[in-house]
């Protein structure tokens, strides 16, 4: 129940949370609610800090504090300005402002820059520019307030668009305060606004790069010095129920294509559209992870055609309907036997296999730990199964066992890493890793999309490589070294039994092509019999890492994989194309692949790949990576 249902009745508490992690903010919400609905709202607002896409926090703080008699204000006139950059948003910030009166707004834009470091906002005189608030690190910070009506009722759903409008109109019926400028430090959340009385709330589509943590706000004030006091006591302790709180305006709706249009302006000019390529077979392709060139090997091919022949195109239902063909069967048991496991069970994807297997095995009530840098189809399983999701720091052992040592209480425990990391080619240290679950009576899964066919002697995986024993539940996929299409996960029979029964990507999907099986299961036989093709994969990984460090560029990897860092997105995009311009297949790798100006280009090497060919694409990277292009 809302406040308002309550009809802003006595016994009211304001429910505060404020998460950060390392010191830093991460996460704030705060609702006004009757005072039985305080524990559910409490552990709402609690979930929301834990499932923040900057982090799992290491320190929250709850504060309820009870409140009686809220103001009730009605809301903001809201409207949109829609516009394709940053640079045209913040042109805009300056005529908005010039339009409410303020005549420095110069100088307001470059103070505003100041508040990205603070926890709260800036109070500037508007005029002289003074900073009034009294703590310049902490800043001032409006609090107590909830919107009147439903629309924000969920305690723990982020709702930016409501909330915002919440914060804005308070902050204008404070005493002295004649407009604000905000501007959101969500990474994903480019918008932010200009608001006084009379412009009303005035939102802007894009103020910075999608990716940028920076954010911050600044109050502005017109009054006597003495009257500050009076300022502060209003944001920071008035309790305050926000009317008439409009839904998404009319403009937002009937302009909805437009702001996807801006985005994909403002992707443009960031260096981070992507564009599909048909891949002319002229090129060196040095960006493909068939690892063993396995995917054009006459058998692999005669043998995907033949299964056509025999079985159809497709398959015309589900696993447990009637899409299960023998070619699935015989993939299945061939690839529990390659990982030593009691079964197997195979996905029409990769990203379906690490989904399937992750949102079956835990959801409400259990807690999934994942490593910094997995990949999107974990980090996504993870989101999908409803449990609680701990982010330990990348391949930091140490770090992972200590939050694991926390989580206690819950029904299960599963720790989950790829094998090797697709973007920077690193290994996780198996051993340890098995050890620590064992130990803390975790389930551990590790993803071995990029290991299988590349490390161990014989190409089988971390197990071999270390010499150690095999995590609880092994994924992988057929679409890279055995040159196929699909995912897979091997394991014990009563969890591969587990996943044909719960799993939902199993259970609902059609069943892989047969193609896609036969040709798997070929490429498997290919690798047992001819593991010289792994050995020859690393000596080309080797021969291509020693060529770049003849020409100046250092690179490090432990697989197949070798990142050359570059920093800039466009940049990256400039060198890849000059590369192909060369005959080079080399792709640009950018956020959100990977950190904001931490893009690369990403060369995955093949053991079809000859001395001759890494040599001149090694001397042609090192060309572009020393020299800017003009």
């Amino acid at each position: 129940m809302t406040a308002a249902e309550n009809g802003g009745a006595d016994r009211l508490s304001c429910v505060k949370m404020r998460a950060s992690l390392d010191g830093a903010h991460i996460s704030g919400a705060e609702r006004i609610v009757v005072a039985h609905d305080v524990p559910k709202t409490v552990a709402s607002l609690v979930n929301r800090a834990m499932s923040h896409d900057k982090g799992t926090p290491d320190f929250i703080n709850v504060k309820v504090e009870a409140t009686s008699n809220p103001r009730r204000i009605p809301a903001l006139q809201v409207s949109t300005e829609h516009v394709a950059s940053p640079e045209e948003g913040w042109r805009r910030v300056d005529e908005l402002l010039r339009t409410a009166g303020f005549s420095r707004t110069d100088e307001i834009r470059r103070l505003f820059r100041d508040t990205y470091s603070m926890r709260g906002a800036m109070l500037l005189d508007a005029d002289t520019l003074e900073r009034l608030e009294p703590d310049h690190e902490r800043g001032v910070r409006a609090t107590c307030m909830d919107a009147a009506d439903s629309l924000a009722s969920a305690a723990g759903v982020k709702n930016h668009y409501a909330e915002a409008i919440v914060l804005a109109t308070k902050v204008q019926y404070a005493p002295g305060i004649v407009g604000e400028i905000c501007m959101s430090d969500d990474p994903d959340y480019v918008t932010g606004y200009v608001a006084t009385k009379d412009l009303g709330y005035r939102r802007i589509t894009v103020l910075k790069q999608k990716g940028d943590p920076s954010g911050g706000r600044i109050f502005l004030y017109r009054g006597r010095r003495e009257d500050v006091a009076e300022t502060l006591r209003f944001l920071e302790h008035e309790p305050v129920l926000v009317t008439d709180l409009p839904s998404i305006s009319r403009d937002i709706v009937e302009q909805r294509f437009k702001g996807l249009e801006c985005e994909l302006d403002e992707m443009r000019a960031a260096g981070l559209w992507r564009r599909m390529r048909t891949v002319s077979r002229s090129l060196c392709n040095l960006s493909s992870n068939d690892y063993l060139g396995l995917a054009n090997d006459e058998r692999v091919k005669s043998a995907a055609s033949e299964a056509s022949l025999a079985y159809g195109a497709g398959t015309g239902g589900s696993r447990l309907v009637t899409g299960t063909q023998p070619p699935h069967v015989s993939l299945e048991a061939h690839l529990a036997r390659f990982k030593g496991a009691d079964a197997a069970i195979v996905y029409s994807t990769g990203y379906m296999a690490n989904v399937g297997a992750i949102s079956a095995i835990v959801g409400r009530g259990d807690v999934v730990l994942s490593d910094a840098l997995n990949h999107a189809s974990i980090i996504d399983g993870c989101r999908m199964s409803g449990a609680e999701v701990v982010v330990y720091r990348h391949l930091d052992m140490d770090d992972l066992e200590r939050r694991l040592s926390r989580c206690c209480g819950y029904r299960r425990k599963l720790v989950v890493s790829d094998g090797v990391f697709s973007m920077d080619g690193d290994m996780l240290p198996l051993p340890r890793f098995i050890d620590i679950c064992r130990r803390y009576d975790a389930f551990s899964m590790v993803d071995e999309a990029h290991s299988l066919g590349v490390v161990g002697a014989t190409g089988h995986g971390l197990s071999e490589h270390f010499g150690c024993e095999r995590p609880d539940i092994m994924m992988g996929t057929l679409s890279k070294s055995l040159g196929s299409q699909g995912g897979y996960v091997c394991g014990s029979a009563s969890l591969v039994e587990y996943l044909r029964q719960r799993s939902r990507p199993f259970i609902f999907n059609t069943a892989p092509c047969v193609a896609a099986m036969a040709g798997a299961d070929v490429a498997l036989s290919i690798l047992e019999t001819e593991p010289d093709r792994v050995a020859r994969l690393n000596k080309n990984v080797e021969c291509f890492v020693a060529a770049l460090a003849t020409h100046g560029v250092r690179v490090v990897t432990e697989s197949a994989i070798v990142p050359v860092l570059v920093g800039d997105e466009r940049r990256a995009v400039e060198i890849s194309n000059a590369l192909e311009e060369k005959g080079f297949l080399v792709s640009a790798i950018r956020y959100p692949t990977v950190a904001k100006g931490a893009a690369r280009l990403r060369v995955a090497v093949s053991s079809s790949h000859d001395a001759d060919m890494l040599n001149r694409a090694s001397a042609a990277i090192a060309s572009h990576i020393r020299n800017p292009i003009v």
